[in-house]
């Protein structure tokens, strides 16, 4: 059961991240195209030919091909640590981070980059443009940490008790 909600939650993401890019690529219909929303966030659709913040950004035909391989292997890695992993919101983070990934895959299979539409500045300072996909990637990877550096007093106070109750101390 555990791992069908891990799943469901990573379609769902596939899907509401694949239907959110189709309405701004048929509401914009051209990229460069920018609606302000706040005084520091715009809506605006971009394609991201390389990875994250356009790193590794390539022209080649052959690119995009070669991404989806790297993002395939690493979803592989991912699913297997998800079938291993027995906290709850390590499963969460991971099939956020999963269907993610997975929806960038499909993006850029499809089109040869990844749709991106949302853009926030401050003044002079211009974070990357970025989708839902890549929102669910950073959520899981923030709460993969979150996860890792908080204390786990319950685990903590069990196994002192269960050292504390052994009888064959000298």
């Amino acid at each position: 059961m555990r791992l069908a909600f891990s799943i469901a939650l990573s379609i769902g993401i596939i899907v509401l991240d694949q239907a959110t890019k189709r309405f701004f690529e048929i509401t914009f219909a051209e990229a460069g195209r920018v609606v302000p929303v706040t005084s520091f966030f715009n809506l605006v659709l971009v394609y991201n030919r390389g990875i994250s913040f356009g790193l590794v950004s390539s022209g080649h035909p052959y690119a995009p091909y070669v991404l989806a391989l790297v993002g395939v292997a690493v979803v592989a890695g991912l699913v297997l640590w998800l079938r291993r992993s027995s906290g709850g919101i390590q499963r969460l983070a991971l099939a956020a981070i999963i269907g993610g990934a997975i929806s960038n895959i499909v993006d850029r299979l499809d089109d040869g980059a990844v749709t991106d539409f949302l853009d926030f500045h401050f003044g002079t300072y211009h974070w990357p443009t970025f989708n839902l996909a890549d929102v669910a990637i950073t959520c899981g990877v923030a709460a993969l940490l979150f996860e890792s550096l908080w204390p786990r007093t319950r685990t903590i106070e069990a196994t002192a008790r269960a050292d504390s109750s052994r009888t064959d101390r000298p």
